[in-house]
This record gives structure tokens, sequence and C-alpha cells, in this order.
């Protein structure tokens, strides 16, 4: 088990994002997050992420209570990536340079990233001219470049186009290949039904249901996911 939450809820004002989630996250398993929207899987992975923190309740990383040593051992990647106006190897090296990194490990880091990214030969390019799904990529290879232990990512592949949707599924298999635990938020059922060992259901706020991906998709226990994912389930 490499991460949990227990009793987790996220309030924005008089707004409950998340109410009393409990979650253990398997290492090395590629979790996906579905829900409507609105339903909190984004403040879910934020929460993950440790770019926010819980409201009530605790979370807790390799059996300890989560601090700010943890978060160098997670990265996040958004829906929409965010780019520096310089190249796409100042990109990719950014999280390297802060962390001190020679220039030697820089440079092998990323073009290791690069290459497990099939951006070999644009690491001059600027990051801002290159398409949505080129920009996404190399928002990956920063986010695995520092080589966390888990990876979250919100959305990968919304709005791009089927090659893309290709490639970067595949990138995120290999990443889980490696070893990293990867939770996903995804609005596309048959990328979580393609990806994912394990499915997590949230509704409004709550934990419906989780399990192994082919049982949610297949013979769901709750009702709720059952009309969820046979479209029956109107917002």
């Amino acid at each position: 088990m490499i991460a949990e939450l227990r009793d987790v809820s996220k309030r924005y004002g008089k707004i409950l994002a998340l109410n009393k989630i409990n979650l253990k996250i398997r290492e090395g398993e590629i979790l996906a997050i579905i829900g409507n929207s609105g339903a909190g899987k984004t403040t879910l992975l934020r929460i993950l992420a440790m770019l926010e923190r819980p409201s009530e309740g605790k979370y807790y990383y390799r059996g300890e209570e989560a601090n700010d040593r943890v978060r160098g051992k997670i990265t996040m990647v958004f829906q929409k990536p965010v780019m520096f106006n310089t190249s796409v190897y100042n990109n990719v090296a950014y999280g390297l340079k802060l962390r001190g990194y020679s220039k030697k490990e820089v440079d092998e880091r990323v073009a290791k990233a690069l290459n497990m990214m099939g951006l070999d030969g644009y690491a001059r390019h600027n990051a801002k001219r290159l398409s949505g799904g080129e920009q996404q990529r190399v928002a990956i290879a920063r986010a695995i470049v520092i080589e966390p232990e888990m990876l979250v990512l919100d959305e990968p592949t919304a709005n791009l186009d089927p090659s893309n949707v290709v490639i970067i599924e595949k990138i995120i298999k290999d990443i889980a290949c490696k070893g990293v635990t990867v939770v996903l938020a995804t609005h596309n059922l048959f990328q979580a039904k393609r990806l994912a060992d394990r499915t997590a259901f949230i509704f409004n706020g709550k934990l419906v249901e989780i399990g192994e991906t082919k049982k949610i998709f297949e013979s769901p226990e709750n009702e709720l996911t059952k009309k969820f994912i046979s479209g029956e389930l109107y917002f």
C-alpha cells in the first residue's frame, strides 16, 4: 500500500467537495477515478499530490502521515498542460535544476524522458509552439524526469486527437511497467477499461465503489455505479 486516505473531506466555503473518502492505493497499480463532472475527482487528485490539504481526515503515505517530505515523491500533470515560454529541454529540466542535479545528469535524464515520450529531436523547440498532444507529452516528461513514486494525472487525454490518445495511453502503461504508481481521473470510460488495474467511482464527493476494473464495468455492486457506467445516471 503506497497511499491511503482515511475519512478525508474537503470544503471550499459552504461547498463540500469530498465527503469522508476512504481510499487505499496499491503500489505499482494504475487506478482510474471516474465520476460525473463536479464529483470531486480533481480535488481528490490535488490532495493526493499534496497540492491541497484535507479539511478533515488523514492522508497516509507508506504508512506514515503525509508531510512536506512526501511532496517530492509525487508529481501531478494537469488537464491543460502549462508550458514555460522556453525550450522543451528547459521545461523538462526545470524540476531537476531546482533539485541541484549536475548538468550531465540533467542532460541524461531529459534525453531519456524525451525518448520515452517519443520526442527525440524536440529539445530545442519552443514548448509553447507545440501541438496540444506534444505539450501534454512534455508535461508528462517533466513529471517523470524526477522519478516520482506516484504520478497523478488529471484527464491526461482530454480534447486530444485519437492518435495522441493512443500515444499517451502507451506512455502511461510504460510508466506503470517501471513500477510507478499511477492515479488518473478520466471521463473516458473506455480509457479506464483499457488502462486501469482498478477503478474507483466517485459521485457528488463520495466514493461509491472501488474494485478491479473488469468487475466494476461488468458486475458492479452498487446500483449508482451500474447506472453511471450504462449511461442511465442523469445529473
